[in-house]
């Protein structure tokens, strides 16, 4: 039977999401590890858009979208609510804002030379503003987004507040967001994560090692 298909690239916070989502839910996939300045001609067909994560299903129906992926993918597993929770208004909106506000300050501060970037510190302290020092007075109430149990929206934010952390991370260690730090260390730390992480030869579609393999 066909595998369902990933093109990802490894450091892509979109495609970790697509691929954490694909791994909780037991999903036996495939994946092709995309080098960017050459991306494989088959990709642009089935997505135009030429970036990072698309799935290609096996009845032919192609998925551009992360949180796409992650709602087919999630959806498939029956063992484990990690949907439901995430459709929630607050946790809608905090995947908006992640998307949105947060990762508008965190791309001008990671990268600000691609944005001929002079005020650097002023997004730094705007990300925290608007999202992460908001988003650590959530994780006070309970240790995940889903409540007691984490759901997609954790799986989604993750990767951008590790983003974010890894940019200066002796300075981030010292900022007052005791339940924000408690939560990227636990995914960092995760074997989800680790397993999420594993490389892949480049330009070459492989089956992706499952969770505990």
């Amino acid at each position: 039977m066909q595998k369902p298909l990933l093109y990802t690239y490894r450091r892509c916070p979109y495609a970790m999401r697509a691929r954490m989502g694909l791994l909780v839910a037991g999903i036996d996939f495939d994946a092709h590890e995309v080098l960017l300045p050459v991306k494989p001609p088959e990709m642009l067909t089935r997505s135009p858009k030429g970036s990072v994560p698309v799935m290609l299903l096996p009845d032919g129906t192609v998925l551009e979208q992360s949180w796409d992926i992650m709602r087919w993918a999630l959806n498939q597993d029956a063992t484990r609510n990690w949907w439901e929770p995430a459709q929630l208004i607050e946790n809608l909106d905090w995947l908006a804002r992640n998307d949105g506000v947060f990762k508008h300050h965190l791309d001008r501060y990671k990268y600000p030379e691609r944005y001929n970037e002079t005020d650097r510190d002023g997004h730094r302290e705007n990300a925290l503003t608007a999202f992460l020092r908001p988003l650590n007075s959530r994780l006070e109430q309970s240790s995940f987004l889903g409540g007691s149990e984490p759901c997609a929206t954790d799986l989604a934010l993750f990767p951008f507040v590790r983003q974010f952390a890894a940019v200066e991370p002796d300075w981030f260690e010292l900022l007052q967001l005791p339940a924000l730090q408690a939560w990227l260390a636990y995914w960092l730390s995760s074997p989800l994560f680790l397993q999420c992480m594993h490389k892949l030869p480049g330009q070459t579609t492989v089956p992706f090692p499952s969770l505990g393999h």
